[in-house]
């Protein structure tokens, strides 16, 4: 019998034994055709690959990303992510549908891709409300059942607004929900739930959410895989203890690895692969790793022809050198060679080009010195300000005193810095300000359009020149990330596509936010993850005290939080 490919000398992963087997693997047609052939049978290949003792496993699959987190379009994700084993990803593009809405996703599901791309529905565009947070697209049940009908949507993004899923029958959030429950009711619903438990976990997985992403703890992981629900590992939480937990409780079957966030110079160096070797080190075993990052995913997806490498399924792998280290020798698509190590990440031969709306898309007016000087009266303000961690996105809420000095509230000489976040979208102008604490040590501004998820224009300082440098030069180029000090811009990566998408290439972009992100931590910005950090300061769904450009709220309770609480 004739046969493209046959693969021997190889050690082949089986994803029902979770063992490593010497198998030839034969291949047809894209797809694999036999593995563990009888060495009599006649079979007749095209091409023989000596795999000389490597170790195959399926390719990776990401069930929870943002490929615009990465600022680069899909067609150029799809090269990079292959290059790092990823063969298959389930994107949520509730970035560039918060920005342009549908057309957004649209465009980018009509990009010809490599790697297999398929999409879940963005459920909150905005993430919250209109009332809290200014966005470009807008997502309701009207786009919803738009979307349900394309073939490459498979899943419902993650349901973000907490107090609209658990206590508002009529939100918005709950009529999409029941919307995919009636028309997809097998359709996976993702879930964005950090810090809750008990009955209010009750309360959200009540609305038929089943699987959570976000940072986790032992006592979450246990508590939330005992009640059902699955849960995706990004890198933050992907520490020795959780590891120790689902090692200890065997909860392999109810977790998979993902990345969900990961920026254009990290993507240089790796993208799943490398969260499944974070994952070795931390205490899962290897052969569970590539499991929870092949089969269960593809499980909790719905995929039928994928995650394993077993007879009839897409001839999607990797061949590893070292297996430990997940060290990657080549990658094959549908049995095809595309990536082998040491070859550097290519370019789409087509160039796409989006409608002239999306490279002119920040409609701010130039900020001047007035526009972040805080008028107030007396002698001092007791302000709320927000307390940002080392490591992860989470923040607090605490209080310090201000002095107020001629009529103006004394931000620059407190230690903190000020940040301010400017509607882009010329709908309102709106404008709010907060007070930031743990940011930056020394004089000069960060500032971006890439802002979670929202995407207005903000920016972080602690010298009003720099923060009017910064704003300015952001409005001319039309969106990006930078950093400025002694009034000049320091770094600077411009994403011209709706103010966080470019078009350039990997190597380009992986550069430029490498300089960012090193000019960040030269204003003395501390973060496990500083672009990350910054980016989500606007996200009011994440906790606990996050700005949108209409103000500080709580996010639990989508409570506003007045920037001065007493003044005195």
């Amino acid at each position: 019998m004739k046969i493209d490919t046959l693969i021997t000398n190889v050690q082949v992963f089986n994803s029902f034994l979770k063992i490593f087997e010497w198998k030839d693997v034969a291949i047809l047609n894209g797809k694999f055709f036999s593995i563990g052939i009888n060495k009599s049978m006649e079979l007749q290949p095209e091409a023989t690959i000596d795999a000389k003792g490597k170790y195959m496993i399926p390719g990776l699959i990401d069930i929870h990303m943002h490929i615009e987190s990465s600022m680069i379009l899909p067609s150029i994700f799809s090269k990079a992510g292959l290059s790092h084993g990823v063969t298959t990803v389930v994107a949520d593009a509730h970035e560039i549908v918060n920005v342009f809405g549908v057309e957004g996703m649209d465009a980018f599901m009509n990009e010809e891709t490599e790697m297999d791309i398929f999409y879940a529905i963005p459920s909150s565009v905005p993430s919250t409300i209109p009332e809290i947070e200014t966005t470009g697209g807008f997502i309701g049940v009207e786009e919803v059942q738009r979307l349900l009908n394309h073939p490459k949507v498979i899943a419902l993004g993650e349901a973000m607004n907490f107090d609209g899923i658990v206590n508002d029958p009529d939100s918005l959030i709950r009529q999409i929900l029941h919307t995919v429950q009636e028309k997809k009711p097998f359709m996976p619903i993702e879930g964005h739930v950090p810090l809750v438990s008990g009955l209010d976990l009750a309360k959200f997985m009540y609305q038929g959410i089943t699987a959570d992403h976000t940072q986790q703890t032992p006592e979450s992981i246990y508590e939330k895989v005992s009640s059902g629900m699955f849960i995706e590992l990004q890198k933050k939480s992907l520490t020795k203890e959780n590891m120790q937990a689902i090692v200890k409780n065997q909860f392999y079957e109810y977790c998979a690895i993902v990345t969900d966030d990961i920026m254009a110079d990290d993507l240089l160096k790796g993208h799943l692969n490398e969260n499944v070797r974070l994952a070795i080190d931390a205490g899962i075993p290897v052969e569970q790793a590539i499991y929870m990052s092949t089969y269960t995913p593809a499980r909790r997806m719905g995929f039928q022809d994928r995650g394993a490498i077993v007879s009839g399924f897409k001839a999607d792998f990797i061949l590893l050198e070292d297996l430990a280290g997940i060290e990657i020798s080549s990658v094959y698509n549908a049995g095809e060679l595309v990536h082998t190590n040491g070859d550097e990440i290519g370019y789409p031969e087509t160039k796409t080009v989006f409608p002239s709306a999306f490279y002119s898309s920040v409609h701010c007016k130039k900020a001047e010195r007035s526009d972040f000087q805080i008028g107030a009266e007396g002698k001092s303000a007791l302000c709320n300000v927000i307390r940002i961690a080392e490591v992860g996105t989470f923040t607090e809420c605490v209080q310090r005193e201000i002095p107020i000095k001629d009529g103006y509230l004394d931000w620059e000489s407190s230690g903190l810095a000020l940040i301010v976040v400017m509607e882009r979208y010329g709908k309102t102008g709106n404008k709010a300000y907060g007070l930031v604490e743990n940011a930056l040590t020394k004089k000069g501004a960060v500032g971006t359009t890439w802002s979670h998820d929202h995407h207005n224009l903000m920016v972080m300082g602690t010298s009003i020149e720099d923060l009017v440098v910064a704003q300015n030069k952001l409005i001319e180029i039309q969106g990006g990330y930078l950093t400025v000090r002694n009034k000049q811009v320091a770094s600077c990566c411009p994403l011209l596509i709706g103010g966080i998408i470019s078009d350039a290439p990997i190597q380009v972009i992986g550069q430029q936010l490498g300089e960012v992100r090193q000019g960040m931590i030269d204003l003395g910005y501390r973060n496990s993850n500083e672009i990350m950090s910054f980016s989500t300061l606007s996200l009011p769904v994440s906790p606990a005290i996050k700005i949108t450009d209409k103000g500080m709220f709580d996010v639990r309770t989508q409570r506003p939080i007045p920037l001065m609480e007493v003044i005195r």
